[in-house]
């Protein structure tokens, strides 16, 4: 499915990109702006009322208006109905690109990580995180470009035990610095997003990210209700830096999952989008836009 995707995006491109290959203009944020991102596990779209509502979450997405979305916890349930593909649902919902691995196969679907963006997609392939005897993770390494310049997305979510956690932490770092296949860019910044089930902070598994990529803020996103633990982090690496990172924390996005969205902006050019200490508000939408989400769930 990976690679089906990257056909459709590599006709959308009239040149092939490699190393050294020049590289086109973005048609998607300009260089000098910042790109809002967002990491977010959406609980298979059920919300703390224990109710299925893809449209929720899409309505939290639009909400958001993130350029770049790392998603946890994404679902394809057997069955029919337009949204049992909670991928193509999502990416339909918000009109992004949405990029998503191989898959994790459990016994009553397809079950993992997403990326939904409004930016071109050069490459991406899947990371496989399984630690023997734990239920199957991963993440996904995607090449994004933003202007004319590469950025590189991993989306992850990590267990639930402390030492496969530190695995799994050991293989992204190692996935990093490894050599890059031939048909993939040297990325000019890594931006490192997900939930990482790291309740213990930097005594744990993340160490080796606040090593190598610096120190990340320790926003509190779960549980939704009543926030206590930081279980969500988004990390930045390389000219692009991180600012005003917070939870985002409307009346819908309390309820739509048990998480709550961790958002920040990426600035290209050192200047922050938002005062810093300045809550992040709801971006408007209008009453047709929520109507329509919910309209695209209830569909057949």
């Amino acid at each position: 499915m990976l690679q089906s995707f990257l056909d459709v995006e590599r006709r959308g491109h009239a040149k092939t990109h490699s190393r050294g290959a020049t590289r086109p203009h973005s048609l998607g944020a300009a260089e000098g702006h910042s790109v809002r991102v967002v990491t977010y596990n959406i609980h298979t779209c059920v919300g703390v009322d224990r109710r299925y509502d893809p449209g929720r979450i899409a309505a939290v997405l639009h909400e958001i208006d993130a350029d770049i979305a790392c998603l946890q916890e994404v679902d394809a349930r057997r069955g029919t109905g337009r949204y049992a593909d909670q991928w193509a649902y999502l990416g339909e919902a918000t009109g992004c690109r949405a990029i998503f691995g191989a898959g994790v196969h459990v016994e009553n679907g397809r079950f993992g990580n997403a990326i939904l963006t409004r930016l071109p997609v050069l490459a991406a392939q899947s990371i496989d995180l399984t630690v023997a005897g734990y239920e199957p993770r991963g993440a996904i390494d995607a090449d994004l470009l933003l202007g004319d310049r590469v950025l590189r997305v991993i989306a992850t979510h990590f267990g639930l035990r402390a030492g496969e956690r530190r695995l799994q932490a050991n293989r992204l770092m190692a996935a990093l610095g490894g050599r890059l296949p031939r048909q993939r860019c040297e990325a000019d910044a890594v931006l490192l997003m997900g939930d990482l089930n790291e309740w213990r902070g930097r005594t744990g598994a993340i160490r080796v990210f606040d090593r190598r990529l610096g120190p990340s803020a320790a926003e509190r996103t779960f549980p939704s209700w009543l926030p206590v633990l930081a279980l969500d982090r988004i990390y930045a690496d390389g000219p692009a830096v991180l600012r005003d990172i917070g939870v985002y924390r409307s009346p819908l996005a309390r309820l739509a999952s048990d998480h709550l969205p961790l958002i920040g902006n990426l600035c290209w050019d050192g200047h922050a989008a938002w005062p810093r200490g300045q809550s992040y508000p709801p971006r408007r939408i209008s009453r047709r836009a929520i109507s329509r989400s919910k309209a695209w769930a209830r569909l057949p």
